[in-house]
Order: structure tokens, then C-alpha cells, then sequence
């Protein structure tokens, strides 16, 4: 058979039986995104070929997923969609199966010929049928790229999510390949895929260095995360020599950024910005990528400075020195190389990331008061960023969550980012995004509740509480603690509206999230003077929507959940029902909560509110 039997017979023409539509998990509008974001010709197909079950469809939806979050533009054909609408015409009869493939085989062309990586997931059990197709592609000088996704006769019966085999054996279907139909394995594929024994994300792995060695995919744009940690074999010989280095003391926030830096949030930086990147971050919100830091290598969404201020002090000081090393507390931390210094023109750096210049903006005023130069350099850390607070074990890096996410088998993570309690509103953006993602098809999707963990403005939940506030509410079960990652995001916060929310977007993104739960007035905050919402409370959704370099992630666009009365419960907002609603605000919430009063039935699980009772109550006693 050259197409495979799905499970279900939709309503489709005469020709084509047991088929059902495969629904992509890269959008179109994603997919448009990265057309054209590198400069190159890179059309190739990638014809992915074994028996029904043996992973095919998987592996080319993911393959299509990676290489798009990646940059480079594809498609993935996939059987069950083709007879669908081109070869809905077309049943399994010889004739039938083998004019199936031909017009596939045309069709990949045509997608390779217009630059894109066409990855197609037939059985195609023919050879010559194989054959044929290379034979279309090579007369057009195209790449083609057999692949042979091997799998057990066996391990796929035992698969047979649709329950083929099991029609086949029982004589329902004729001709079914593996049962009465030969399969005609490759003799000599590019790649052999054995799906038995290694991974998905195992297999694309190999599908990548393959068309890395064919240049159709470039060598530098797959580094998913750049960690900046000494190597555990030259750890001893950079530790003696930063203690030989002439050194700078660097603030606490200074060093909430080199953990940021070393743990690869900000990949592919190498260290504190030197100026042309600072220049590309403030005027274009992006990193132009590749050595000739040229848009046609594509760009990486980047829309804070990550940069270490000093004094002229200090600058005059170290100015000529190769290197030197950074001290938190008396003790050397990292070592910072080729140093590169430059003015810190504070007032501009603030008008144009918050716009404003007003000084009583918590974080603008620590940038007022901060050094008059910056310097950059490539860095190098001695060893993990710890806080001995209690709360490290929750300070994955982004390594360890996609560790945690293959762990899980999660085949999309979505993320939510929050510095505020979570009320039953937030679990209801959660659980609607979850229950999005099934409908989609997607089968494990995992929540990254992600709360910031870096320095926040005063009147802020400290962290600690958060955290205690956060594991009440897995604790009863308003989020699922079984499809839950509860991690701390080590960034400082900077209050700067639209500008930063695509910094905590993009950060999750080099984690391994594929979509970002936005909400209202994301890391906004009232102007310190006329107290109206520095930024206008939408736009932050749209700006991310919109936002250059954000390839690999999907934006869950913000609904507005309110306190419905009649529920008894959070609920999406009508505004056909405005009176059966009840917005309660941060205000009123902090009032209640210090004078140890319960919100609405079903405003917040009882165990979280306690938390928070518990917090605010402990500010009145201390005042």
C-alpha cells in the first residue's frame, strides 16, 4: 500500500477509504514567519518511507515542527491529508497505489523546487515506486532523501492505534502492506530510523546532522541552548587564573543576569552585550544572527539589553586587561574575556525599553543609579548559580527542562509566566490551553507553570511565598500535578509592558515551550506618577503575536476571565452578561487577604488563599 489506513472513515469520495485528516501542529502563520528569514536554497525532499504505525506521520510533523521553530522553511505531506483532496480520487488498486506515489513524487518537487524542505510520510512500498520519485527530483536537480522508518512488523501491530491490523487480520481490508501486501524495504536509504529503540526527538536528531551534512540545514542554526559553564576538565585551570585576575564586585542583580546568561536563556549571547549587540537589541529588538550578523541569516528576537554597568572607576582601572573576573559577595564567580567598554547612555537605554525616563519606576531608577559605562565580553562561569534559599531544586535550567519534557514523553509544552499568585481565573486559561491542544491532536501536552524569580519591586509577593501559594494550588488539584512542571525562571523583572514580555517569551521558547500564554498588561505596571497603566493593557498580546525571531512558539492570546456569580466560579467573561460578573481586583484581593477574610466561593483554592492570608497577615505584624 502506498498510503495509510487510518483508524475512522470520514466522508470522503469513492477512491479513498479509511483515511483521516492529519492536522498539522506547525500554524500557517508560523509556517510564514521564517519564508524567507535565511538567505540560501535549501529545497530538498525528505521521503519518509516503512510500514503503517511505524512512526512516520510523528516523525514528520515533528521534523516539520523543528526545523520551522528553527527557520528554515518546510512542509510535511502526509498520506491520509493527500488522499484527502489531490488523490481523493485514487483507491489501492496496483494501478491506483503506484499513480498515488507519482503524483507525490511531482508534488515534492514542485514544494523543493520553491526553496522548501518537502518531507513526505507514504508507505510507499514499492521500490520502483521510490525509485521513480528520486528519478523525478534528481532530473530537476533536486535533493531526495530516503528515509527507511523501521520498525518491527510486530512492534507496529502493536501500535495500530486505528486498529487496521486488526481489520486486516480479520480479512476487512485486502491488500494491507505487512499482512497480504509485501513491503519492499530499502536497500539503501540515507538513513535507517529504528523507531523501536530510539526516541522521536532521537530520530530527528539524526534526520538534522543528515541535512547538516548536505548543507541543507546550517551548521550554526541548531544550537538550541548555549550554556556559558567552564568545562568540568578546565575548571581548575580557569578558577586559579580568575584568582589571578584583576576583578569587579558585581551587584546581586548583576549576578541574577550571569545566571540568566550561563544557563543559556539568552542563546545565542555569549556574554554580557558588547555595543553592536546592545545597538541591535535597543533599535531593532533583535539579534541579526551568523558571523556576518546579515538578515538574510535570519534574526533572534532579543528585546532587553542584558549589559554590566561599571564605574568610570573601574573601567580606568581594568581598561587594557584581556581579561578579568567577576566577584559577588568577595567571591569569583565568572571570568569575563576580551572586555569591551562603551557609554552608558542611561536616559536613552530607558526612553527607548520602557518609554519613559520617569526615576520612580523601580527598575529605572537601579539603571540611573547604576555605572556611567558598560562592558562586554564572552563569559566564562565557574560553576551554577546557587541561592541557598530552599527553593534551588526549582531553578531548572533550560537543559534540565527539556530533559524533564522528554521525561514526561510531552509532545507540546505550553508555558505561563507569572510574578502574582495564581487565582482560579489563571487555572482557567490553563486548563482551556490544555484542553486546546488535545482537540488538536496533540496526546501529553504539558504545562511550565514558570513563575520569574529574579529581582521584582517591593509591593510584589516575594518568591518564597509564591512558591508555597503555587504548590497549595497543585496540591488540590486546580492545575494537574501530573502534566505540571513547576520551575522558577531566574530572570530580574524590568516592568517594561510589550517590550519585555517578548524576552519572557522567547526565553521559554529556548526551553522547549511551543506555546505562550499571554495575558492582560503582561509585566506592565501602574506610571509611578499618574498611576494610569504605563502601558495600554492589550497590546502586549499583539505585540507578541506579531514580534520578529518567535518561530518556534504559538501565542495563546488572553481571554478575559471574571468571577461569575451565578457559577460560583471563574468563568469567561460575556459582556452580554456583564451583571453576572465580579471583577476583583489585585487591590481588593490584598485587602481581604490582610484582614485574614475569604474571597468568593471559587475565586481561589482554599489552601492557596490560606497562603496568602498567612503572607499578608505576616506585613501587618512586622508594621
Amino acid at each position: 500500500m502506498s498510503c495509510k489506513h487510518p483508524g475512522k472513515a470520514p466522508a470522503v469520495p469513492q477512491g479513498s477509504t479509511n483515511v483521516v485528516y492529519q492536522a498539522h501542529h506547525v500554524s500557517r502563520r508560523k509556517r510564514g514567519q521564517v519564508v524567507g528569514t535565511r538567505g540560501g536554497f535549501r529545497g530538498c525532499t525528505v521521503w519518509l518511507t516503512g510500514l503503517s504505525g511505524a512512526g512516520k506521520t510523528t516523525i514528520g510533523f515533528a521534523l516539520e515542527e523543528y526545523l520551522v521553530s528553527h527557520g528554515i522553511p518546510c512542509y510535511s505531506l502526509d498520506g491520509d491529508n493527500v488522499r484527502h483532496g489531490l488523490n481523493k480520487n485514487l483507491g489501492f488498486s496496483a494501478g491506483d497505489r503506484e499513480e498515488n506515489i507519482r503524483r507525490i513524487a511531482e508534488v515534492a518537487r514542485l514544494f523543493a523546487d520553491a526553496g522548501l524542505v518537502c518531507i513526505t510520510s507514504f508507505i510507499s512500498p514499492f521500490a520502483k515506486d521510490r525509485q521513480n520519485a528520486r528519478k523525478i527530483h534528481e532530473a530537476a536537480g533536486l535533493p531526495f532523501f530516503e528515509i527507511f522508518v523501521d520498525a518491527p512488523l510486530n512492534i507496529c501491530e502493536s501500535r495500530d492505534v486505528k486498529g487496521l491490523y486488526k481489520k486486516a487480520r480479520a480479512g476487512e481490508i485486502k491488500g494491507f502492506t505487512g499482512i497480504d501486501s509485501e513491503y519492499e524495504k530499502p536497500e539503501s536509504p540515507e538513513l535507517v530510523l529504528k523507531t523501536n529503540v530510539a526516541s522521536v526527538s532521537e530520530c530527528i536528531q539524526q534526520v538534522v546532522e543528515l541535512l547538516q551534512t548536505q548543507n541543507i540545514v546550517p551548521p550554526g542554526s541548531i544550537k538550541d541552548v548555549l550554556e556559558l559553564f567552564v568545562p568540568e576538565n578546565k575548571l581548575n585551570s580557569v578558577r586559579a587564573e580568575a584568582e589571578m585576575l584583576p576583578s569587579i564586585e558585581i551587584t546581586k542583580l548583576d549576578l541574577q543576569w550571569v545566571q540568566v546568561l550561563s544557563e543559556g536563556w539568552a542563546t545565542p549571547l555569549t556574554g554580557f552585550m558588547r555595543e553592536a549587540e546592545y545597538l541591535q537589541v535597543i533599535h531593532f529588538g533583535t539579534l541579526l544572527n551568523g558571523r556576518n550578523r546579515s538578515v538574510a541569516d535570519g534574526v533572534v528576537n532579543l528585546s532587553i539589553p542584558i549589559v554590566l554597568p561599571i564605574s568610570t572607576e573601574d573601567k580606568e582601572r581594568l581598561e587594557g586587561c584581556e581579561a578579568l573576573a567577576l566577584s559577588y559577595a568577595g567571591r569569583r564567580v565568572a571570568v569575563l574575556k576580551s572586555p569591551e567598554y562603551f557609554e552608558h547612555r542611561k536616559e536613552e537605554r530607558c526612553a527607548r525599553i520602557w518609554g519613559t525616563t520617569c526615576t520612580k519606576h523601580p527598575h529605572i531608577k537601579m539603571v540611573m543609579e547604576s555605572g556611567d559605562w558598560l562592558v562586554g565580553g564572552d563569559l566564562l562561569v565557574l560553576e551554577k548559580i546557587k541561592w541557598n534559599d530552599g527553593l534551588d531544586q526549582y531553578r531548572l535550567t533550560p537543559l534540565g527542562l527539556k530533559q524533564k519534557f522528554t521525561e514526561m514523553n510531552a509532545d507540546a509544552v505550553f508555558a505561563f509566566q507569572l510574578r502574582n499568585p495564581v487565582h482560579n481565573g489563571h487555572a482557567l486559561l490553563m486548563q482551556d490551553t490544555r484542553r486546546q491542544l488535545l482537540e488538536r491532536g496533540y496526546k501529553n501536552p504539558v504545562l511550565l507553570l514558570h513563575p520569574l524569580g529574579g529581582w521584582t519591586k517591593d509591593d510584589d509577593v516575594p518568591l518564597e511565598w509564591r512558591m508555597k501559594q503555587h504548590a497549595a494550588v497543585l496540591e488540590e488539584q486546580v492545575l494537574d500535578p501530573k502534566s505540571t512542571i513547576v520551575a522558577i525562571f531566574p530572570s530580574p523583572m524590568l516592568y517594561a509592558g510589550p517590550t519585555e514580555v517578548q524576552w519572557h517569551c522567547r526565553a521559554r521558547m529556548i526551553a522547549g515551550a511551543n506555546f505562550y500564554i499571554v495575558g492582560r498588561d503582561p509585566a506592565g505596571m501602574p506610571h509611578p506618577e499618574t498611576k494610569k497603566d504605563l502601558y495600554e493593557p492589550t497590546q502586549g498580546g499583539k505585540v507578541l503575536s506579531m514580534a520578529p525571531g518567535l518561530t518556534s512558539v504559538e501565542i495563546i492570546p488572553f481571554r478575559v476571565a471574571a468571577y461569575n456569580k451565578l457559577k460560583r466560579a471563574m468563568d469567561f467573561y460575556d459582556p452580554k452578561r456583564h451583571d453576572d460578573f465580579d471583577f476583583i481586583s489585585g487591590t481588593r484581593m490584598r485587602k481581604l487577604a490582610r484582614e485574614g477574610e475569604n474571597p468568593p466561593d471559587g475565586f481561589m483554592a482554599p489552601k492557596a488563599w490560606k497562603v496568602l492570608t498567612e503572607y499578608y497577615q505576616s506585613l501587618e505584624k512586622k508594621n
